[in-house]
């Protein structure tokens, strides 16, 4: 039996990626991704090139930790970019990378799926309540 170089186990693993299996690497992308502030700064930034102050603003109710790690997360994903300014203060500005860009079209889609249909979500949730009682 041949042996493979890593790069080759990478490309074959790559291919053999199915998150319905229990041991597939990508369940853990979908959990990291899945996370509302995740979904969120994703949309914000679709916008365009942000700065800390500005997406901590735009998204109501985010820690100031939860926003460094989230952001952290997906600078080391390789989903956006920090860019450090040396001004008085420190501008710090966070934009999407290509690859966090084809992500944003899907989680836009998914915000606006909720925005669009919270009501009746809402609605069906009270009328299972009200049965179940």
């Amino acid at each position: 039996m041949a042996t493979r170089n890593a790069a080759q186990q990478r490309a074959q693993a790559k291919v053999e990626y199915n998150a319905f299996l229990a041991g597939c690497p990508s369940r853990q992308l979908l959990d990291r991704i899945s996370d509302k502030w995740v979904v969120l700064i994703l949309c914000a930034l679709g916008d365009g090139p942000m700065r800390y102050s500005e997406l901590a603003r735009r998204l109501a109710g985010v820690s100031q930790k939860m926003l460094t790690q989230t952001l952290r997360s997906l600078e080391r994903d390789g989903l956006l970019t920090r860019a450090v300014t040396p001004t008085v203060p420190v501008t710090v500005t966070y934009e999407l990378t290509d690859l966090g860009l084809s992500l944003h079209h899907l989680t836009q889609g998914l915000r606006s799926w909720a925005q669009n249909n919270m009501a009746e979500v809402l609605k069906n949730s009270e009328n299972y309540d009200a049965h179940r009682s």
